[in-house]
């Protein structure tokens, strides 16, 4: 399949550059998989949607404040790290710019020296493996000085760091926000738990690599990238009751659907408690073993998410939604609108 297949008309004005103040406002497209019918909702009504002994699956990765800007110390060169993951310790892999000023050795200082970086491994493309110093706790220092690490193509400030936080975030460890959950709030989350849903939670670390354009023209020659992830026995234990008692598993994001399927693909169709790293690339066709619908926004055209969502429906239903919502200006990326598909 050919990654031209996936493309779109976006006019730039609906790339969304700041969140909405009620996180529920948002405007919810709706598409059936079976029937292609596509409703136009807003996100407060998605409950509608549910039935009981559905399962909500969200994503509780925390997005660290991973931008940092500093100086080498001993020429006083501005340098911008964005951490990627950490490898151990006070270690991480980061992204560096300009990467050709920072060199084996090179100790960078921010913060008037709150935190200190020193380069102790080379990668490619702007990859450093960095070891940070600092008085104490890291996490702190860091939600002092950090910014958070909003996509390139959102040019706006962020006024509050916890806008691109979902509300329940909780394991830190993400380079990017889990979008599609920013449109929940708590409030929301309990009126599903009245109805009958079940509302559970995995953790996967969004990479920097959710925001890399393909650069095969067949997407069988892409290469994903690995993501961590985790779930719990009390998770897994509720996914199995649920698909046993014949229940829906929605998954909410991209994120949470790779992890779910990551899973089942390899324990034969079921759940259970485990962590590692995922690579799994999903687009069409491709058999879910996992998931039954999917809460999520709307992508860049020609990238792996759009892929996933084509797999979960099929390309031309998703393309034509897309579509629609260009028509009736919906929001796109990370601040924009929602859609469900069921």
């Amino acid at each position: 399949m050919n990654i031209e297949d996936f493309d779109f008309h976006l006019p730039e004005e609906l790339i969304a550059q700041t969140p909405l103040e009620d996180r529920t406002s948002s405007k919810l497209l709706v598409l059936n998989k079976e029937t292609k019918e596509i409703s136009h909702k807003r996100f407060k009504e998605i409950k509608d949607y549910f039935k009981p002994g559905d399962c909500l699956v969200l994503n509780d990765t925390r997005v660290l404040p991973a931008r940092l800007y500093g100086a080498k110390e001993d020429t006083g060169a501005n340098i911008e790290v964005l951490l990627l993951h950490q490898e151990k310790g006070d270690t991480w892999e980061v992204l560096a710019k300009p990467a050709k000023k920072v060199k084996q050795g090179t100790v960078i200082s921010f913060g008037d020296g709150k935190l200190r970086a020193t380069c102790v491994g080379i990668k490619e493309h702007g990859g450093r493996i960095m070891e940070f110093s600092y008085k104490g706790i890291f996490y702190e220092v860091l939600d002092e000085l950090g910014e958070m690490p909003l996509p390139p193509y959102i040019k706006e400030k962020l006024p509050e760091k916890e806008r691109y936080q979902t509300v329940y975030a909780k394991e830190e460890g993400s380079a990017a926000a889990p979008t599609a959950g920013l449109h929940f709030t708590n409030e929301l989350l309990s009126e599903l738990e009245t109805l009958g849903v079940t509302v559970t939670f995995i953790t996967l670390h969004v990479g920097l690599g959710t925001f890399r354009p393909v650069s095969v023209e067949n997407i069988d020659d892409h290469q994903m990238h690995a993501e961590f992830y985790q779930m719990s026995k009390e998770t897994a234990d509720t996914l199995n009751q649920v698909k046993a008692q014949g229940g829906r598993v929605i998954s909410v994001g991209t994120t949470s659907t790779r992890t779910l399927e990551t899973i089942a693909r390899d324990h034969d169709g079921t759940f259970v408690e485990t962590s590692g790293w995922t690579d799994i690339f999903i687009y069409p066709p491709y058999q879910f073993r996992a998931v039954n619908g999917l809460i999520t926004n709307f992508h860049l055209p020609k990238s792996t998410l759009i892929m996933l969502v084509s797999a979960l429906a099929d390309k031309e239903s998703i393309l034509h939604a897309y579509e629609e919502a260009v028509k009736e200006r919906y929001r796109f990326f990370s601040f924009g609108d929602a859609m469900l598909i069921i």
